[in-house]
């Protein structure tokens, strides 16, 4: 599989590690709920189709991205800086 680094060009998975899923939601750090922690520390979906999923160019430019892949076929279908794309929502997705 490649990813297409939007500094160093398309590259091998080999140079990048998996930071996690950009789709979840961190509870207010005020919030007393248990519920909503419970479920954001302990229950992760297993979407089928595309998903916005966080990788770090280890091997390369070290730059956090936000890759939206296909889980069924592994179809890269967007590749973006973390940086811009968390600024453009004012935090973390």
């Amino acid at each position: 599989m490649l990813i297409s680094c939007p500094y160093c060009g398309p590259r091998d998975l080999s140079e990048f590690s998996y930071q996690g899923d950009a789709s979840r939601m961190r509870p207010d750090a005020a919030s007393t709920d248990i519920k909503a922690w419970h479920d954001y520390v302990y229950n992760r979906p297993n979407p089928a189709g595309p998903h916005r999923e966080y990788w770090q160019h280890t091997a390369g430019c070290r730059a956090h991205l936000i890759v939206t892949r296909d889980t069924l076929t592994h179809e890269i279908h967007e590749v973006t800086f973390a940086r811009a794309a968390l600024r453009a929502v004012g935090g973390r997705p």
